[in-house]
């Protein structure tokens, strides 16, 4: 029992798992934070556009008791949108401090090593023989002496 919990120590301990963690958390929160922009601050101003239509409560009855919440799916509609927007932004500028910090610096490429040039002769090599293999010759062009009995 005591290596099952040291391999899962070991497991939880690991970079990934932690990293991963640490993102469903910020994840989790940056979700509360752009629920709120939302509902606090878009819809009260699209309430105020729309003449105090308030989208988050709309709804269409459809039988009895059944209940058609569409407002609330425009919401999240909005959620989601403003979310992908917030991640795309947050991608385009990893991209671009990626760009920035890994900028080609002019050093030339490092010389490749004895074994790679041995191994390059040898394909360039190959290829120069698989195209100038010798064909056999057609049946019959042989003499009678020549031929090897089958």
């Amino acid at each position: 029992m005591r290596t099952f919990f040291e391999e899962f120590k070991k497991f939880i301990l690991r970079g990934n798992v932690v990293d991963l963690a640490i993102g469903v958390v910020i994840g989790t929160a940056f979700g509360k934070i752009v629920d709120s922009l939302v509902k606090d601050i878009f819809m009260p101003i699209i309430g105020v556009l729309t003449g105090g239509f308030d989208v988050s409560g709309q709804s269409v009855m459809l039988y009895k008791d059944a209940k058609l919440n569409w407002g609330s799916f425009v919401q999240s509609l909005i959620t989601f949108l403003i979310v992908g927007f917030c991640m795309f932004l947050v991608v385009k500028g990893v991209n671009a401090l990626h760009k920035y910090v890994l900028k080609d610096d002019g050093t030339p490429a490092a010389e490749p090593t004895p074994t790679e040039k041995l191994l390059t002769e040898i394909r360039d090599l190959l290829k120069q023989t698989a195209g100038a293999t010798p064909t056999a010759p057609p049946p019959g062009s042989l003499p009678p002496s020549e031929r090897t009995p089958v």
